[in-house]
């Protein structure tokens, strides 16, 4: 389900970041606190025991915090542009078949915003979760993300 009063997430990610086409990644769920994606089951890019390839799921839950990431600040893309500061993935459990990210913002919108109204460069994390069809954790990745005023 989409948030109504904002634009379609799902499409413009599809539309500005090759990889999610590439991935065939589905958006299933949009809003500034939480977004929902698919990886789906694709032999081609399976790694050596048959499940997705660790840099298919990096850019699965990437591809997440990045859409949680617009969601929340779509409002602030005329002064300043999102970009990841760093990322760390944990692997947990082997995965197979289809996976979904689930993609939350680590801190809320407002204290970004306001130090971004007070002329600094925010950061803030986005904590997202792999898990497969039997909703067991794969892997969980925080990415740092700012918001860099433009100039």
């Amino acid at each position: 389900m989409t948030t109504q009063s904002q634009p379609d997430i799902g499409e413009l990610m599809r539309a500005s970041v090759p990889m999610a086409r590439t991935l065939n990644l589905e958006y299933l769920e949009t809003s500034p606190e939480r977004v929902v994606v698919s990886l789906p089951d694709q032999s081609e890019y399976h790694n050596h025991v048959g499940g997705p390839h660790a840099g298919a799921m990096f850019t699965l839950a990437e591809s997440a915090s990045g859409a949680v990431t617009l969601a929340a600040f779509l409002d602030q893309l005329s002064r300043a542009v999102p970009l990841p500061v760093r990322a760390e993935m944990d692997f947990k459990k082997l995965a197979k078949g289809a996976l979904t990210a689930t993609a939350e913002l680590g801190r809320p919108a407002a204290e970004v915003i306001a130090e971004l109204d007070n002329g600094q460069r925010p950061e803030f994390p986005v904590k997202v979760a792999l898990r497969r069809a039997d909703g067991a954790v794969t892997s969980e990745m925080t990415v740092v993300w700012t918001l860099r005023p433009n100039d």
